[in-house]
């Protein structure tokens, strides 16, 4: 009886070299599903009776810092008008010397870009140099 296919010199077939990859994907698939199934259960709310803390809470700051620029070049330091001299000075004894403290800058849209940039350096050159610039959300013009 004789088998017909692919033979080499002698009555043995061929060897075939390649690597069968259809065993390694089927066991993929199962980790997959499984992972699948096991990874929403691994995020169990667990009900916990938590104790209350007796810690004071920390103070909020008051107000923040605002400084205004009209469109006559003006400054106002919340409601207070402040020249451009005076800005470090008045800025101290509103944040009791706290260099670290935020300033929000505000700035009608008539004043140049370089007029805001002169207060940014004065704000810079009295150590304040967490500014801020305030404008209006995008759906308002």
């Amino acid at each position: 009886m004789a088998m017909s296919g692919p033979r080499g010199g002698d009555d043995f077939p061929t060897e075939n070299h390649e690597i069968n990859v259809t065993p390694f994907i089927d066991v993929m698939l199962v980790l997959l599903i499984i992972f699948m199934v096991a990874a929403p259960l691994a995020t169990v709310n667990v009900p916990v009776d938590l104790p209350a803390s007796n810690a004071p809470p920390t103070p909020k700051k008051d107000e923040p810092i605002v400084l205004s620029v009209a469109a006559d070049l003006s400054l106002s330091l919340g409601d207070k008008n402040v020249s451009m001299e005076q800005l470090g000075g008045v800025l101290d004894v509103v944040t009791g010397k706290d260099r670290e403290q935020r300033v929000f800058l505000r700035a009608d849209k008539a004043v140049a870009y370089g007029e805001v940039m002169d207060v940014m350096n004065r704000l810079r050159g009295a150590g304040y140099l967490k500014v801020a610039l305030v404008g209006l959300d995008g759906g308002s013009k």
